[in-house]
């Protein structure tokens, strides 16, 4: 029997993720800055050999869906010009 902690969307039967309880459980596909409010979602303990028994639900709390950062840009440089400067630089994608 290998306890798995599942994640449900409150008030639904079917958990939309579950994992390893000692690693993380991703809740994944919400928009930058949603805010997600104590309870919106509910974790519980299920098992391979009886999925459709969980342990009782607890409220998970809540919290707000980080905006992504873009990565700095690296090698910059500038060559002065007769008006300014035109600057370079490498930007990569993380």
């Amino acid at each position: 029997m290998a306890q798995k902690l599942a994640i449900y969307k409150k008030g639904e039967t079917t958990p939309l993720a579950t994992g390893d309880p000692s690693e993380k459980v991703s809740v994944t596909g919400l928009a930058a800055g949603t805010v997600v409010a104590d309870g919106d979602y509910q974790a519980a303990v299920i098992d391979d050999t009886n999925a459709e028994n969980p342990s009782g639900k607890v409220d998970v709390p809540g919290w707000t869906v980080l905006k992504k950062t873009e990565p700095e840009p690296t090698n910059v440089k500038a060559t002065a010009t007769e008006d300014g400067a035109d600057v370079t630089a490498d930007v990569t994608n993380a």
